[in-house]
């Protein structure tokens, strides 16, 4: 098999520059996987032995899919040798066979995350300490930096600067934790996921013998996707590769976006000072992305001040330029979403797994997932849960329903004891026999619970009367207080709010995110109904109502992949999509507020953009929204400094798009001889005291909506301001009406 051949000219040089130390710049797109792949068979057919070869990943998908196709060049027998995987998979391999070096035995036991967080919530309670400040996830994640940084817990007692912190935190316990948790996994002969590597370095440097000995095994080090390494990983690969110096680093400076995990971009700009030896080696030729989509791409990654210089380029069809789109709200850029999806479905014949729309944070897809569901739109969210399905969402509207419904046992089991109020599980199984016994429902023994003979101490029927009480007092005010007032005030008296607000881990503040993006979707329902009701008070049945019908699942099969992709950005790297999304391109969202502080983390930003534009294969799309919800305040927004940057040779401004151009002819015809049913209860025109927009019709007419004029017939609104409409009309073009004469007519 000639595999040589199938390879660019820059791709051959990196695969034959066997010996020494080699670097490659993989622009994206560009035939990374290859190269290591072909490099690694290149290896093997000159005769070096399998078991000499290092190869690290940061997926296990990622080994596995380079070990099959380099088991089709050089058989399956030798790929089984190479010692292949995942920097912890591969550590741990190696930790097993000289655990006893470090005083563990071969068959220790690996915590998981889950593992982790319960022994450190025994220690706390074992400590005496509040669990509200020393969260078990934030406790974690410190323990976690500390070893990824290679400070051991000698290291972190001696260090003023970190118990100064701890202090400043009010957690001077967290290196006493930190002390017992390792006692106890060693106890336990136990290591959790951090160990993996940290241990390996302990083991490498306190052991020459070792360190000796694997050196001369490893004498060819594979590195993939060397910009996420972090230190501990870095110092690992930099001992082991020192006898032979046969390192290949491969990866992307300019796809550098996991600083928050640790990962560290230096490593890869400072590889020549570590090797002055060095090839390097650019693939430059981007074999995914139109040239309009590489073009574009390269204006964004150029102004960043530290990065390798590369020219990124491609021989493939010039391509649509990157559209642009300015919503009125984050519901009216989900439709836009939603509309141009459906269009280029229509008009190219093509799939729903054809696009994927991304975004900064989770919380947004909120909206998105609201309007691609109302358009019978089938999605699925890419390495997160849907966000009705996230157990924060699912908690907070279990204490909806049991405001509506106290009888509801299943939301009650679920919040009883959530936020922690005492309440534990010997109790609930007491009330739930009772109620069995006595054939009553759970929330009927809990609202008696002084009178259900029970025998519990006066302590324990406190918590559950105060949480009885609660509920209750939700419940007389189901039927009459606006739904916005009742969630917030729910969200906040169950103390769902302060637990999470509490927890400042990026996990933790995520979920505040995503409950405050619930409660914009409840603010946005209150307020829209007022508008098309102001007689009726919206209240909270009818929006769990809504959320009910948005929420049932339909029952697909894992089979079925037809589904538009939703994921944050971060989640899309190393993937690719014909058509991609790029929601919410505002300041202080994308780039992030919290990222405005430094140049550092600007640049990481601009890099993560960079990775979003270059996921898409055919046409990208960017849209951003001038006003959003934000802790339930309809908040102003201006669009991202990332649109300004993009160079506009590549890129189009467009007017959102609310339906197929092309059936527009068709549907206006039909609106013409179908008889419009006005909204009922509405008030008189003179009546309403609210913006000229409104008080023409009092209907909700936005960019993007479809109207009917007596004369000019139907045409879609391109802009709104002060008081006055740019509509393009079908068959009279554009026009400029005064919203308070023009008696429009709304669509849709």
């Amino acid at each position: 098999m000639d595999y040589l051949s199938e390879l660019n000219p820059a791709q051959r040089q990196a695969v034959e520059a066997t010996e020494g130390p080699v670097m490659v710049i993989a622009g994206a797109g560009s035939g990374k996987t290859r190269v290591l792949t072909y490099r690694i068979a290149h290896l093997i057919n000159k005769g070096v032995d399998a078991f000499n070869i290092l190869a690290l990943t940061f997926t296990n998908k990622a080994a596995n899919e380079m070990k099959e196709r380099i088991a089709q060049i050089v058989g399956p027998s030798e790929a089984r040798n190479i010692w292949m995987g995942t920097f912890h998979s591969i550590f741990a391999r190696i930790l097993r066979q000289e655990a006893e070096r470090i005083g563990f035995p071969r068959d220790f036991t690996i915590y998981d995350t889950q593992d982790s967080k319960n022994l450190i919530k025994t220690i706390i309670k074992e400590y005496g300490l509040d669990d509200k400040i020393y969260k078990p996830g934030l406790v974690l994640s410190r323990i976690s930096a500390a070893k990824n940084n290679l400070i051991s817990v000698e290291d972190y007692k001696k260090s003023v600067n970190l118990i100064a912190e701890d202090r400043q935190s009010a957690k001077p316990k967290l290196v006493d934790i930190y002390d017992t948790y390792q006692r106890r996994l060693m106890k336990s002969s136990a290591m959790d996921f951090d160990d993996l590597l940290f241990k390996t370095n302990i083991l490498l440097a306190k052991n020459p013998d070792i360190l000796v000995k694997y050196q001369h095994q490893f004498k060819y080090i594979l590195v993939d996707e060397y910009q996420d390494t972090n230190f501990s990983q870095y110092l690992i690969v930099k001992q082991l590769a020192a006898a032979y110096q046969n390192i290949c680093v491969v990866g992307d400076d300019a796809q550098s976006i996991y600083a928050f995990r640790g990962a560290n971009i230096q490593n890869i700009l400072n590889f020549k000072k570590d090797y002055p030896d060095a090839k390097i080696f650019k693939l430059e030729q981007n074999y995914r992305s139109t040239k309009n989509i590489v073009n574009a791409a390269n204006s964004i990654i150029e102004l960043n001040k530290e990065q390798i210089k590369k020219e990124v380029w491609t021989d493939n069809e010039e391509g649509n330029k990157i559209e642009i789109y300015k919503a009125s709200s984050d519901n009216e850029e989900g439709k836009i979403i939603a509309n141009i999806i459906l269009e280029q479905k229509l008009s190219k014949q093509l799939h729903n797994y054809d696009f994927a729309v991304l975004y900064r944070t989770n919380s947004q897809s909120r909206a998105i997932e609201e309007t691609l569901r109302k358009k019978n739109i089938p999605y699925k969210i890419y390495g997160g849960t849907s966000f009705y399905q996230r157990k924060e969402i699912k908690d907070l509207l279990a204490y909806y329903r049991l405001a509506i419904n106290p009888n509801d046992e299943e939301s009650l089991k679920r919040v009883i004891n959530y936020p922690a109020r005492g309440i534990g599980k010997t109790t609930l199984d007491k009330i739930s026999v009772a109620a069995v016994n006595s054939g009553k429902s759970m929330w009927e023994i809990i609202a008696n619970i002084r009178n259900a003979g029970l025998g519990l101490n006066n302590g324990t029927l406190n918590k559950v009367s105060a949480f009885a009480d609660m509920i209750k007092s939700f419940n007389v005010q189901v039927a009459t207080t606006e739904a916005y007032e009742l969630g917030n005030q729910i969200a906040s008296t169950s103390g769902i709010l302060k637990e999470l607000y509490a927890d400042k881990t990026p996990e933790g503040i995520s979920r505040y995110e995503n409950v405050q993006e619930l409660l914009n979707g409840l603010k946005e329902f209150s307020e829209t109904q007022k508008k098309i009701d102001p007689e009726k008070t919206p209240v909270l049945p009818d929006f769990m109502q809504d959320v009910a019908l948005l929420t049932d699942q339909d029952n697909e099969t894992d089979e079925d992949r037809d589904k538009v992709t939703l994921m944050t950005i971060h989640a899309s790297k190393g993937l690719e999509f014909p058509y991609v999304f790029i929601a919410g391109m505002e300041e202080n969202l994308f780039p992030s507020q919290m990222a405005l502080h430094s140049r550092a983390d600007l640049e990481e930003e601009r890099r993560l953009f960079y990775v979003a534009v270059t996921r898409a294969k055919k046409q990208c799309y960017l849209s951003y929204a001038t006003q959003r919800f934000k802790w339930g305040q309809q908040i102003y927004c201006e669009p991202s400094r990332f649109i300004d940057e993009l160079n506009p040779l590549y890129i189009e401004h467009k007017y959102p798009v609310n339906r197929a151009k092309q059936t527009l002819g068709k549907e206006s015809e039909t609106r013409k001889s179908t008889p419009i049913t006005p909204p009922k209860n509405l008030k008189k025109v003179s009546e309403i005291k609210s913006n000229p927009q409104e008080s023409a019709f009092n209907l909700p007419i936005s960019v993007g909506s479809l109207v009917e004029h007596q004369k000019f017939g139907v045409g879609e609104v391109l802009e709104l301001e002060n008081g006055k409409a740019s509509i393009n009309f079908k068959n009279a073009g554009k026009k400029q009406l005064l919203l308070k004469y023009a008696k429009l007519k709304l669509i849709s």
